[in-house]
């Protein structure tokens, strides 16, 4: 069992605000606007974070664009590992997905599987023109040749540490903490 040894706080709201606001920026720009654009939040805490980076854009460019909720339990590769009874939640994406943009959304990119899940999810429900990767922290230790094409913070850590995402409508609070596990 994990023991957590000290934590500290490495975005507070503010920071974590700032770095959405910049992300939606950053999309709009990469992206010459927001046409054939659609956010995926890849359950769970990139789905508020998705939410809010798509607010954001309406802030700036005025234009709804749609946002998606996925699941990728059944598509991750240590499904065995996490026993029988693995919880599978809803994916709500109510609309083609096919010839469009799509930018998935996590909350912490690590090793890369849950984005290797994510893809090979997106990709059985239509054919995407292009899949981009939005991540409000990324703590390298890539297992797989993923990388991300909108980061809010890049934070290395040591096999040692832990990055927990609190996000204010899961968790009532909201910050970024960096943890030393034993």
């Amino acid at each position: 069992m994990a023991v957590v040894i000290d934590k500290k706080t490495i975005m507070d709201a503010q920071a974590i605000k700032r770095a959405l606001k910049r992300i939606a920026h950053e999309i709009i720009e990469k992206n010459k606007g927001t046409e054939n654009l659609i956010l995926i939040g890849i359950r769970s805490r990139g789905v508020p974070l998705s939410e809010r980076i798509a607010e954001e854009i309406k802030n700036i460019e005025g234009v709804s664009v749609p946002v998606g909720v996925l699941d990728i339990t059944l598509y991750r590769d240590d499904l065995s590992q996490l026993g029988y009874q693995a919880v599978v939640h809803e994916t709500d994406i109510p609309f083609d997905i096919s010839g469009k943009t799509i930018v998935l959304i996590d909350d912490v990119l690590f090793t890369g599987r849950t984005v290797r899940a994510a893809l090979d999810a997106v990709i059985d429900m239509g054919r995407p023109k292009m899949i981009q990767l939005a991540v409000l922290v990324d703590r390298g230790h890539r297992e797989l040749p993923i990388r991300a094409d909108y980061i809010g913070k890049n934070v290395p850590t040591s096999s040692r540490e832990t990055i927990v995402v609190k996000v204010e409508s899961i968790d009532s609070e909201e910050c970024v903490l960096i943890q030393d596990i034993q």
